[in-house]
């Protein structure tokens, strides 16, 4: 039968590469992607090809409005039956700036806003239109563990703090530095991971949620807002990781999230999955006080655009 997975993130890196394994292994799923500006139509025309079904709605995800938009749009649709029955988000999109001082449109932290906020808006306002068995999918990181094992030391750990702080510019020390943007990154996944805890104790039975971690995955457009330098590095001279045990390379990280989306990867609800198996993410990310205060944060913030 065939169903609809909604996907962010999907037009470049390992979301790219996800969509074509997902198109081609499972050729029932109609695959909406939601990107920014004009490249939607583009995208779906080649990821139709072959016979694939694929549509697109345009929003930018640092725009709570316009998170709200593309999710009523999607819901209209499905409500219409121009979607077949909807059965998967996958919130791969994510940002990491130079700074913790980038601010969007409703004044929140634009790292927090479309790694933490988007996702959480798209989820419960498709929430009552999910058939099951349904997959929420979003992508966190290994950063969040915030030692040299996962990381080398790259990028800091998180810093956590009351969600109200987080949300806003300036949440950590040296703000206007590129570790004041990494570690506003680090903290946003550990967010990603303890809202994935709460949708598995709040979402009715049967719309599961994971969070999947892809590993350090050189060569992506993570680094798009990165100076030159890093840019460079990560284009050119970290993709020999790859070669290694420490880096993941992007056909992989790309294949294992189509896995995940697809259930080729077993994981229940709540799971960890790094990589290509459910692990246990760290000791810091089970913390059912900051689950639930993150939950009631992210309520506050989304309620005008939710109802």
């Amino acid at each position: 039968m065939q169903h609809t997975v909604v996907m962010t993130g999907a037009s470049r890196g390992i979301g790219r590469i996800a969509t074509e394994h997902i198109l081609r292994r499972s050729p029932n799923v109609h695959l909406l992607v939601v990107t920014r500006g004009s490249s939607g139509a583009r995208l779906a025309a080649e990821l139709s090809a072959g016979g694939h079904t694929v549509s697109h709605v345009s929003a930018d995800l640092g725009s709570l409005g316009s998170v709200q938009s593309a999710a009523t749009e999607i819901r209209e649709r499905l409500e219409r039956g121009d979607l077949p029955p909807l059965r998967g988000f996958v919130g791969n999109a994510g940002v990491q700036y130079t700074n913790a001082l980038t601010k969007g449109p409703d004044g929140f932290e634009s790292t927090f806003a479309i790694n933490v906020l988007a996702n959480h808006l798209f989820v419960r306002l498709l929430q009552d239109r999910f058939v099951a068995p349904a997959r929420i999918v979003i992508t966190a990181s290994d950063t969040h563990f915030g030692d040299f094992k996962h990381n080398m030391g790259m990028v800091p750990g998180p810093a956590w703090k009351s969600p109200d702080v987080l949300a806003r510019p300036g949440a950590f020390p040296k703000p206007d530095t590129a570790v004041g943007g990494r570690t506003a990154y680090s903290t946003s996944k550990l967010a990603t991971i303890y809202l994935v805890h709460e949708y598995a104790r709040r979402l009715p039975a049967g719309i599961d949620s994971v969070a999947y971690n892809p590993g350090f995955v050189p060569g992506t457009g993570l680094a798009r807002n990165a100076g030159p330098i890093s840019r460079f590095a990560m284009r050119r001279i970290l993709p020999v990781m790859t070669l290694t045990p420490f880096a993941t390379s992007r056909d992989a990280a790309g294949r294992y999230l189509a896995d995940v989306v697809l259930g080729t990867t077993k994981a229940p609800t709540g799971s960890y999955v790094d990589r290509t198996h459910v692990a246990r993410s760290s000791e810091e990310s089970y913390d059912p006080q900051r689950e639930g205060e993150l939950w009631d944060t992210a309520e506050r913030f989304t309620a005008a655009y939710a109802a």
